[in-house]
């Protein structure tokens, strides 16, 4: 029986997979171009499954070799000499699981390859069109390329394979066919890495060489992402095996709505909901997934900890975007914003500013900065239980709302303007996470035509609640408020929602104000604090 795998290669015999066929089409089609690439992926993004279909996809027509540098081991990587036989090693025991003859397979072994030229020369009789008796190209795929422990070494490899492939393009050396490298890292990022790490400072002989060792390569714009369809069509394929009766359409939107397709979330969700939720395929089940997802351990997640914790300009970054509500327009020229979109945590929104890839990673970002800022942990001590504002099974969104105004109201005395503005927001998710933890889960929308404007949904047992947090700027702008909300309240279909504006009047005399108000045939409950 098949199940949904989260853990390295997925293959069709054992796993629920994403139709894939599709993707790999646009990739054949840039190798039969002959074309040299990056697959430059996130984590756990599909790239070692996509390189195992592409290599049964080409095995007809040529002699795909798809070798890892992962787990080789450091001293592969200590010279040239080791890693040019690792290399050949590595390139024979591929040539295993394709038809080219034993004497091909052979020829490769060379003990006398010690250095990048001889590496070369060798490279060059074995793709000559005469080196294989079936006459097919060869295609050289490495995955894991940003694994080596001496980037120098794979800097001067890829140097060697550009000035072979630019020998070929003059029809002066024979060479592979076509070069996809797959991992994390380019080779920008890398050499960024190198530096930052104090283990690379090229001179200007070195420059020469390392400016651009893999500027032969083309864009590789292919959509490795899951849309809902093939979310679909891989759900329809479990509902024939386990007839649970799901919506399967609207299943498959609301696991993109939280992923945005990214492959080991959308695995990992449908995991949860198969193997620890008792295949609760409802909305309700999905949420529970997430809930337990955002809570987990996982090596993807302990990678998104680890690189913010080691870098503070991208923790400011995306604390900033998530928080604060600080407009950054997305431009990877910013190294910044490159690095958070190389790793797969920021994407270009509307209106090209930079947001969170997806639902999962903001909740998950949520958790995080809130465990981390202790101002954060100190205002969670408020006296509010969630059975103070949980009645019969039902969160009383109304109470909630009144018992934050009187707390606002103390941490007020206590802090000044410019603080609250900026930690409004942090304060309030403080207070709320609490009450809804276990049972509920909130995601937040960011209006970011509107910096001013942050949207919370609250999920909760059968019911769904909106809350707009937004900064007083006026009697006028707190009726455009009134209007963004009812608009939002429309599109997801309910007649209640809730306003709480943070008012920065110096005005002794200001009080807090809550009341329920009547627009346009639907309910407001307008908090200002």
């Amino acid at each position: 029986m098949r199940r949904f795998n989260v853990t390295g290669l997925c293959v069709p015999k054992e796993d629920y997979m994403v139709d894939i066929s599709g993707k790999i089409a646009q990739i054949r089609k840039l190798v039969d171009d002959r074309c040299y690439f990056t697959i430059n992926r996130a984590r756990q993004y599909g790239k070692t499954t996509t390189l195992l279909s592409l290599t049964n996809d080409l095995a007809n027509d040529y002699l795909a070799v798809s070798i890892s540098f992962e787990g080789i081991g450091d001293e592969s990587f200590e010279s040239a000499a080791m890693f040019c036989q690792t290399f050949l090693n590595l390139v024979r025991r591929a040539l295993d699981f394709t038809d080219a003859s034993d004497e091909y397979k052979e020829s490769w072994r060379d003990s006398s390859v010690l250095t990048f030229a001889a590496l070369s020369e060798h490279i060059t009789d074995m793709c000559k069109p005469s080196s294989n008796v079936q006459d097919k190209k060869v295609v050289l795929m490495i995955d894991e390329v940003d694994k080596m422990s001496n980037n120098r070494v794979y800097l001067h490899f890829l140097g060697m394979l550009r000035d072979k492939f630019l020998g070929r393009k003059s029809e002066r050396d024979y060479t592979f066919h076509s070069v996809i490298l797959a991992g994390v890292y380019d080779i920008q990022n890398i050499k960024l890495k190198m530096v930052s790490e104090g283990i690379y400072e090229p001179s200007q002989v070195e420059n020469a060489l390392y400016n651009s060792p893999w500027n032969i390569a083309v864009p590789f714009n292919v959509d490795m992402s899951f849309s809902s369809g093939e979310i679909a069509a891989m759900l329809s394929e479990y509902e024939l095996d386990h007839c649970t009766g799901m919506d399967i359409q609207k299943i498959a939107n609301e696991i993109y709505a939280y992923t945005c397709g990214y492959p080991f979330l959308v695995s990992r969700v449908c995991q949860c909901i198969d193997e620890e939720l008792d295949k609760n395929w409802t909305v309700i089940g999905l949420r529970d997934a997430v809930q337990l997802m955002i809570g987990e351990k996982n090596t993807l997640f302990d990678d998104m900890i680890k690189n913010l914790e080691n870098n503070k300009d991208l923790f400011d970054l995306i604390y900033d975007v998530l928080f604060v509500g600080n407009e950054r327009v997305f431009n990877t020229d910013n190294p910044i914003i490159d690095l958070g979109h190389m790793h797969g945590y920021l994407k270009q929104g509307e209106g090209s500013k930079t947001v969170v890839t997806n639902r999962i990673f903001e909740l998950r970002l949520y958790e995080y900065f809130l465990s981390k800022d202790s101002t954060s942990r100190r205002k969670m001590s408020t006296g509010v239980l969630q059975k103070d504002v949980v009645v019969d099974g039902r969160f009383d969104m109304e109470l909630c709302l009144r018992k934050f105004a009187d707390h606002y109201a103390e941490i007020w005395s206590e802090r000044d303007a410019d603080f609250i503005e900026r930690e409004g927001r942090l304060l309030f998710l403080s207070y709320l996470k609490p009450l809804i933890n276990g049972q509920g889960l909130y995601h937040i929308e960011s209006q970011l035509t509107d910096l001013r404007r942050m949207d919370i949904v609250v999920d909760f047992g059968q019911e769904q609640f909106i809350i707009e947090l937004k900064l007083w700027r006026g009697e006028a702008s707190h009726e455009k408020a009134y209007e963004q909300l009812l608009g939002y309240m429309e599109s997801k279909g309910v007649n209640e929602g809730y306003l709480l504006t943070f008012d920065f009047r110096k005005d002794e005399n200001k009080l807090p104000y809550a009341n329920w108000v009547e627009k346009d045939g639907k309910k407001i409950f307008d908090v200002i604090v």
